[in-house]
């Protein structure tokens, strides 16, 4: 069997991430960027871009036809691999959202069928895209389009001799084992992440199943964010029976506020208002009802009796900061999470939330969305926190 790492090329540099972030992050809750970060900004507007979501990702950014995909795939894999466990959807989410954005941009029929097909770089070895290894052609074009080599094909961007050796399988029973058929595809990269029968459900063999679909580490590190994030999602509330005092008041206040809207500059400590135009992505609050992040906490906080500076890294002066250093393990309830451009330079924070507990904070991600429960591994630049109470 070939390699899966074969596949396609890696879509980012590092830097790219940055303009991304730049561009579509909750600047508004932050202090005035630098020279640089603008001139970034700029560039970012002017570019085209399918990359991830980094305001979190959310049942609700993956189309129903395909979280449906997913979420069959879950059940039936236990007829396909019966001794594999842990095999839960978020785990193909988060390798759909890498491979294919969730097939953005493409139509997904009832049936499962994905039109126009998804095709990745031809692998002939030419460095286009980032291409430098050259695979024979294995399907004389059926699946690919081409038999002048491979291309990745599906949501799931497998590699047609994958496919047909191993990885196929006919999930909505049309007698078509098709990797560009939503379910099919899905089936595949369950059986495919399985093996012969991992534990998903431990972290090191999930890892080594990511791994096998691409031998790197980058990928599996965001692949596995991806999955925490799209947990994350699933729940929609938070055990705070052994939560007290100020910490206790400042969550019943923020987690109030779920489904309250994004508004760029909106927010106070009485509650929701009509924020400013506009962010560097062009998206006003001025006629929106809201909050952004630091707005957010503005408010939480002035419920139990304590006062915080408007921006997001004025706020992380205030109070006992916890270093980012000492990881997510450091936080409690209450306490306020921050995102750095530049971790460990705070004055490049970005953004901050209110930490719930179990690896959750209460967030204002994004212009359009809303005040939602995200995992802390949901904004990138996890840059620590800060104890107010």
């Amino acid at each position: 069997m070939r390699l899966h790492t074969l596949r396609r090329p890696r879509r980012r540099a590092k830097w790219a991430v940055l303009i991304t972030l730049v561009l579509f992050t909750a600047v508004c809750c932050a202090s005035p960027l630098t020279t640089s970060l603008n001139a970034l900004a700029a560039l970012a507007a002017s570019r085209s871009t399918t990359g991830n979501d980094v305001g979190g990702g959310t049942i609700a950014d993956i189309p129903p036809r395909m979280l449906q995909a997913y979420q069959k795939a879950a059940v039936l894999i236990g007829n396909e691999v019966p001794g594999c466990k842990g095999l839960d959807w978020p785990v193909l989410a988060g390798i759909a959202k890498i491979e294919s954005n969730h097939a953005a941009g493409h139509s997904i029929a009832a049936n499962g069928d994905i039109t126009p097909r998804i095709y990745g770089v031809l692998l002939d070895g030419s460095g286009a895209g980032g291409n430098n290894t050259a695979v024979a052609d294995s399907d004389h074009g059926h699946w690919d389009g081409t038999a002048q080599g491979e291309r990745a094909v599906g949501p799931f961007q497998f590699l047609p001799s994958t496919w047909d050796d191993s990885a196929g399988r006919d999930a909505n029973r049309d007698g078509v084992k098709d990797p560009h058929n939503a379910d099919d595809a899905a089936l595949g990269a369950a059986v495919y992440l399985c093996g012969n029968g991992r534990n998903l459900s431990d972290p090191a063999q999930l890892r080594s199943a990511i791994l096998q679909y691409n031998q790197s580490g980058a990928y599996a590190d965001e692949v596995l964010g991806w999955i925490r994030q799209y947990r994350a999602a699933t729940k929609t509330s938070v055990d705070l029976s052994h939560v007290t005092g100020t910490a206790r008041t400042v969550l019943d206040a923020a987690l109030a506020q779920r489904g309250v809207p994004y508004s760029w500059g909106g927010g106070g400590v009485f509650g929701p208002t009509t924020g400013i135009c506009c962010s560097p992505s062009g998206k006003s609050g001025a006629s929106i009802t809201g909050f952004d992040c630091s707005g957010l906490t503005l408010y939480a906080y002035a419920k139990a009796g304590v006062h915080l500076p408007r921006t997001a890294a004025e706020q992380a002066g205030v109070g006992r900061r916890i270093p980012a250093s000492q990881g997510q393990s450091a936080l409690a309830p209450g306490d306020l999470v921050f995102y750095a451009y530049a971790p460990g330079r705070d004055s490049t924070i970005y953004h901050v939330g209110i930490y719930a507990g179990n690896g959750q904070m209460v967030n204002a991600p994004r212009p359009g969305a809303s005040v939602r429960l995200d995992a802390v591994d949901a904004m990138s630049g996890f840059a620590g926190g800060a104890r107010l109470l």
